[in-house]
């Protein structure tokens, strides 16, 4: 009997280890997809503001580390959307917004499926420790202590 509840305990804590790196497999990815929405949420808040923006309005464009350049908006109603693979087309504000709007639905369709993917999958840890340490009470029981 000790040998078959010290093999279980073998699998469990394999099973356990696969499943804590698929958790944080699937942490990494929603924290990329977490990363994309904030940058999408800014794009369209910007696109937002554009649209109270007249030509040749004076803007403070954000190059990074908290730093901006001013710029000049030459044509208030235009927008160059990267499309993928490198890829960038000119669309006007109004489709910029909505493939801003669209690519954010998707994001959040897709963080909450990751989201549930690693609510099982935590799930499952969580019963797998439970058994496991059952398993281990019960093999301390049969196994005889030995004076040393």
């Amino acid at each position: 009997m000790a040998s078959k509840v010290e093999e279980e305990l073998r699998r469990l804590s394999v099973e356990m280890r696969i499943l804590e790196q698929t958790a944080e497999a699937l942490q990494a990815r929603i924290n990329m997809v977490n990363a994309v929405i904030t940058d999408l949420t800014y794009a369209n808040m910007t696109l937002e503001g554009l649209e109270k923006e007249k030509e040749n309005a004076e803007l403070l464009i954000p190059i990074g580390g908290n730093s901006y350049i001013k710029a000049r908006l030459e044509a208030p109603d235009k927008v160059t959307v990267g499309v993928g693979a490198g890829v960038s087309i000119e669309k006007t504000l109004q489709e910029a917004k909505e493939i801003v709007k669209k690519r954010l639905e998707d994001l959040g369709k897709s963080r909450a499926a990751l989201q549930q993917q690693l609510s099982q999958v935590i799930d499952r840890i969580n019963e797998d420790r439970e058994r496991f340490e059952e398993l281990a009470v019960t093999l301390r029981r049969e196994t005889p202590t030995k004076d040393v």
